[in-house]
């Protein structure tokens, strides 16, 4: 099932935003592997939206418009999802941007970005699910010396579980059901391997009951003998 959240109405602007993930096929139904480790039926690929550069700049706007009162100094947004809407939400709030790199498992500033001691910055991302990759540009953020005065997304589906200590702001909150990999309907028939669509570079799940069969059918190699 997919619904827009818990609130009891929807706005205009959150139809028309809606409307486009849908005309632009950004709004995927399978069987996905997200960045955060759980499953989904569901996911939303908004590279897909922001492709055009009209929608782009629209829903860029909007979330400039919701961040504009923390009165931020620049926009920080981790690579790659965040890349496009950081950068046209900076376009809306007229400030600098910037965008954090994964080497490995470490997040960090490269290109030669810094950030100034006190600068108060807001942290832009896509889709914001279990908010790992956003904590992570927070924290790098504040040991640069920052301040991180609020988070935005185009997509909220933290399912009301916000783990930010700072206001988050989004666009569009979006319940699409996630699982972990022993509780996923999809696994469990073993009918389709989950796809891994993000820009986080694990590898892509297999079925539970497909791996389950390759783990029985593993040989254990004999013990070694003494002497």
């Amino acid at each position: 099932m997919i619904s827009t959240g818990r609130s009891r109405s929807v706005s205009r602007d959150q139809q028309i935003l809606m409307q486009m993930l849908e005309e632009s096929g950004a709004l995927r139904r399978g069987h996905f592997l997200l960045s955060s480790g759980l499953h989904s039926s569901a996911y939303v690929q908004c590279a897909l939206l922001l492709e055009d550069p009209v929608r782009a700049r629209k829903v860029g706007q909007d979330l400039a418009e919701l961040l504009r009162q923390f009165h931020p100094d620049s926009v920080l947004s981790p690579a790659l999802g965040g890349v496009i809407i950081g950068h046209e939400v900076a376009a809306g709030l007229g400030v600098p941007f910037r965008f954090t790199e994964r080497k490995g498992e470490e997040m960090g500033l490269r290109r030669g970005f810094n950030l100034r001691q006190g600068e108060r910055v807001v942290i832009v991302e896509d889709v914001v699910t279990t908010g790992r990759s956003t904590l992570e540009t927070a924290s790098l953020a504040t040991a640069r010396g920052a301040r991180v005065v609020a988070i935005g997304a185009i997509i909220d589906r933290t399912a009301g579980r916000d783990p930010f200590d700072v206001p988050f702001r989004a666009l569009l909150e979006l319940d699409l059901p996630s699982y972990g990999p022993a509780d996923c309907p999809a696994c469990r028939s073993g009918a389709l391997p989950a796809e891994k669509p993000g820009s986080r570079p694990e590898a892509v799940a297999k079925p539970a009951a497909a791996e389950e069969e390759r783990q029985s059918e593993r040989v254990e190699p004999p013990a070694d003998r003494a002497g």
